[in-house]
């Protein structure tokens, strides 16, 4: 239930850090907007709020053509207030309902599928198929406005299975043709080719550069690069290859631009950096948590924006979790460019993207020790690499998160720490907590995974984002307690010098 003061409040002011909570829906014109949108502000007898856009759409408002809805960040999974509907539209966002409609997605949440829309219309107010729809048809508007793919492929980018039924559907929804919402965007500068470019809005603060600390000496040799605050890899999707580079924009967005050659991908490609960069955190409900802490209140107020980093690929973050396994960093990033470059696929790429990172089936029966893996190693990632084989490990499509971190213990040398850490970083858990890592032990000043779960637990539901803080003070770098007073400091940095290098993820 939305309280129509509060977005009152938040639509006067135009107060981003609202942005993608809500959409406002405007009597008169028929349009809905986001609480940013720089049109007049309407009389407030005239507006009328809604908690998403495909409720909105439900209700007969079109998305406002200045403001552009299908910009605003999205609404995170863990945002929902009941766990069915979380787990939905984490499936929603990976594959819409293109496996078997509303019936498939209720039997893989295990309801029944009436049930399932009753839920969906209590909390988001739109029913499963409304939100699939409203997430295509915004995907649809961004290829419009934002590339110069004909409308043809945009149409089968974005999900339709017609030219026809995407033309029907752009008209009812904007009232306007898609060749007159091009000539509308009033595009330039343009790329051609395989090349497009997208601007993914997030809620502000984001710490770009604490992104970029994270993700560099993590980053494999080949696969991936941080180089002039630019993050850049390369992808392999349904058997095309490409690469994507991240950059922070302008206007609380970061900039991406993809060059693959299968169009048809595009949104899958783009709903995963959206993952993969943490773009639809609510800073504000998290740092509400994180500052009632002494601890953590300082550096938080200091460097605020802090995301957890996610991954392109959850069999790939496995496989570098486990090479990270009680060595540095630096080891860890030495060890996966040797691996990359032995059984991982060429790639002619810019700047020193060589490689694909090796499929599940290339390191099941690889000999991993040539490249300076232990034994006990090589068979952790291999027997890995088996289990995502035969489909007893999905990274995607997870629906529940307590059996897939179960199944993951099941494999010899995967540990606790090891499980929370891709919960953290594959499934974009806001609560996973490697409670066992050295550097959060540091850190925090206990001695123990049991004292720190027992310190931790104030920090509910946003444990993940308090193990981010809690590894840069450990990292002893200047840049986060820049800013802070003397006193703060003795209450941010560790105890005692800390190794960066030490932390062994």
């Amino acid at each position: 239930m939305l309280d129509w003061r509060v977005c009152s409040r938040a639509r006067l002011s135009r107060d981003a850090r609202f942005d993608g909570k809500f959409y406002i829906g405007v009597l008169g014109s028929r349009v809905y907007c986001r609480p940013i949108c720089p049109a007049p502000t309407a009389k407030e007898k005239n507006c009328r709020y809604f908690p998403t856009a495909a409720a909105a759409a439900e209700a007969g408002f079109r998305p406002c053509l200045r403001c552009r809805p299908e910009g605003c960040p999205g609404t995170p999974a863990w945002m929902g207030t009941s766990n069915t509907v979380a787990r939905a539209l984490r499936l929603i966002g990976e594959s819409g309902l293109e496996d078997g409609g509303v019936e498939w997605l209720a039997e893989r949440l295990g309801v029944g599928s009436r049930h399932l829309r009753r839920l969906f219309i209590r909390h988001l107010g739109a029913t499963p198929i409304a939100v699939a729809h409203t997430r295509r048809m915004h995907f649809a508007k961004k290829l419009i406005d934002e590339t110069d793919l004909p409308m043809n492929q945009v149409a089968i980018a974005a999900g339709f299975g017609s030219v026809r039924r995407f033309n029907a559907g752009i008209q009812k929804m904007y009232h306007r043709t898609p060749s007159h919402i091009r000539y509308l965007a009033r595009r330039t500068g343009i790329r051609t080719g395989d090349h497009y470019c997208f601007r993914l809005s997030f809620r502000p603060p984001y710490h770009w550069q604490a992104m970029l600390d994270f993700l560099a000496p993590r980053a494999t040799p080949g696969v991936e690069l941080v180089h002039n605050s630019v993050y850049s890899r390369t992808v392999s999707v349904s058997g095309f290859n490409g690469y994507f580079e991240v950059s922070l924009d302008e206007h609380d967005a970061l900039l991406v631009r993809i060059d693959f050659p299968d169009p048809r991908s595009l949104f899958g490609i783009v709903e995963r950096i959206r993952a993969m960069f943490d773009v639809n955190a609510d800073w504000s409900s998290i740092t509400n948590t994180l500052r009632s802490d002494r601890m953590l209140a300082a550096i938080v107020n200091a460097q605020p924006g802090v995301r957890v980093p996610g991954c392109w690929n959850g069999f790939e973050l496995a496989v570098r979790a486990i090479l990270g396994q009680q060595v540095t960093v630096r080891g860890a990033t030495s060890l996966a460019g040797r691996l990359t470059s032995e059984f991982g696929t060429k790639f002619h790429g810019p700047n020193g993207l060589t490689h694909l990172f090796p499929a599940p089936d290339a390191l099941s029966r690889a000999k991993l020790t040539s490249v300076g893996l232990t034994s006990t190693r090589a068979e952790t990632i291999r027997a890995l690499a088996r289990s995502v084989s035969t489909g007893r490990i999905k990274f995607e499509g997870v629906v529940n998160s307590e059996e897939f971190l179960r199944r993951l213990c099941e494999v010899p040398g995967i540990g606790a720490w090891t499980a929370q850490y891709i919960a953290m970083r594959a499934l974009g858990e806001p609560d996973a907590f490697p409670s066992s890592d050295l550097g959060l032990l540091r850190a925090s000043g206990v001695t123990s995974p049991r004292e720190l779960e027992s310190r931790a637990e104030p920090w509910r539901p946003w444990r993940a984002y308090a193990a981010m803080y809690l590894w840069r003070m450990a990292a002893g770098e200047k840049s986060v307690v820049k800013g802070i007073s003397r006193k703060q400091q003795v209450e941010v940095t560790s105890p005692e010098p800390f190794d960066h290098e030490r932390l062994a993820m």
